[in-house]
């Protein structure tokens, strides 16, 4: 959904008298739709109606043409247009579909456009309510007590229920869960900064999950070229809309069959990558594992600490070395890569010999599993403040069992998508 009906909800209150004749009347406008996909099913399941305005043959942006229609006070009777528009022109036969409609909350308390009013359009024009998922901006209402009775009048009535734009402005999960929509549409910047930024698609991947934890369906929007398509689907969306799919136009068999063609491409190249990837990170693990069961090797025969992980240390990613004792107390300084600095180039944590790691969950997980190279979850390590994951295995010496643990930075190795089971 664009930004057009979040404006209206803010300029909606002008107050002015709308001059003659109405905006409506003075504009050309032509509904087009734009498929929304499952790549689960591999089908077309809805539609987003959107409008395409020209005045005098020359086109006109929808913000501006809101942005008139605001200081004319004329919102509701172009909502109340527009919907009719979308309604008269979708045509999807019997397919079972949604069809997506941006909706100004404000309009329909308008005495003249009520959800009833539109329910009923709706049965008119062949499209029951339960097909017609109406798209709010969570953010946009003034009135958040209007919105939820509304929300609730809507679902009585069949609607369904979507946010739109979620992740951006002052969005939060608070609402979100009081709303309880049947889909939550992100803001198309998320997607754009993970495409660009590990961190970003780390929060990305964490936002998808805890919403459809929390009940909902989860649509990223504005996909346009294959690395995005894949973000997506490594996500684990449940709906997918963008320019790479198709571009709003005519609802037609062509459409349909061009757009879904286009996911299973989409999907077929994602699996091929991801089966090339993953046969690379197994040789990368295969590779670690043998270089940490060799560096334990030579602790136990007493060799040099930072001479027995030098090799290990020149491994993509892996950054220090260091032993604990049966209590996790940290047998001397760490062995570290020579790329391998602090933040800023002092961090009183960064010497650590002495320090008690007994608490961690690494050292924990070499002592519950003693006969396996352990996986801790992702943290933030103390001696550099990066995101770090922590390899533990216990080992037996001349001081009694000491636990061998090797941090290293995930986000430095296959591009922050290495997956680093329990046990390697």
């Amino acid at each position: 959904m664009s930004k057009v009906v979040q404006l209206a909800c803010m300029n909606h209150t002008s107050g002015k008298h709308a001059p003659e004749p109405a905006i409506i009347h003075t504009h050309d406008f032509k509904s087009v739709y734009q498929p929304i996909l499952s790549p689960t099913h591999q089908k077309l399941v809805g539609y987003e109606a959107l409008v395409r305005v020209s005045r005098n043959k020359h086109p006109v942006s929808p913000i501006d043409l809101f942005e008139q229609a605001a200081n004319l006070d004329q919102i509701p009777e172009l909502d109340r247009y527009l919907l009719n528009l979308h309604l008269s022109g979708f045509s999807a036969g019997d397919n079972p579909v949604w069809l997506f409609l941006n909706i100004n909350p404000h309009t329909c308390t308008d005495p003249e456009a009520s959800l009833e009013r539109l329910a009923q359009q709706c049965e008119r024009m062949g499209t029951r309510p339960e097909k017609v998922v109406l798209e709010l901006v969570e953010t946009a209402s003034d009135n958040p007590g209007a919105l939820m009775e509304f929300i609730h009048k809507a679902k009585g009535l069949g609607f369904q229920i979507a946010i739109d734009d979620f992740g951006m402005g002052d969005s939060n999960f608070e609402r979100l869960w009081r709303i309880n929509p049947l889909i939550v549409k992100l803001d198309r910047s998320l997607l754009v900064n993970a495409e660009h930024n590990n961190r970003a698609r780390l929060l990305l991947e964490s936002l998808v999950r805890m919403i459809r934890e929390s009940g909902s369906l989860v649509l990223l929007e504005g996909i346009e070229n294959g690395a995005q398509a894949r973000i997506a689907l490594d996500t684990e969306a449940d709906l997918l809309q963008g320019f790479l799919f198709a571009r709003p136009g005519a609802i037609t068999k062509k459409t349909v069959e061009r757009s879904e063609s286009r996911l299973a491409s989409v999907v077929t190249d994602s699996r091929e990558w991801w089966i090339q990837d993953s046969k690379d990170q197994e040789s990368y693990l295969r590779l670690l594992h043998f270089e940490i069961m060799d560096a334990c090797h030579r602790i136990v025969r007493n060799q040099p600490f930072n001479e027995t992980c030098r090799i290990l240390l020149e491994m993509d990613g892996v950054k220090r070395c260091f032993l604990l004792d049966s209590n996790g107390i940290q047998q001397g300084n760490l062995a570290h890569a020579g790329q391998d600095t602090t933040p800023g180039g002092f961090n009183p944590l960064y010497r650590s010999a002495g320090a008690s790691w007994g608490h961690r969950e690494y050292f924990r997980n070499a002592q519950e599993r003693p006969q396996h190279i352990n996986s801790s979850r992702p943290y933030v390590a103390l001696p550099d403040a990066r995101r770090t994951v922590t390899l533990s295995t216990a080992l037996p010496t001349e001081s009694g069992q000491q636990v061998f643990c090797v941090d290293v930075h995930p986000d430095e190795v296959f591009n922050g998508q290495l997956y680093f089971p329990a046990t390697i």
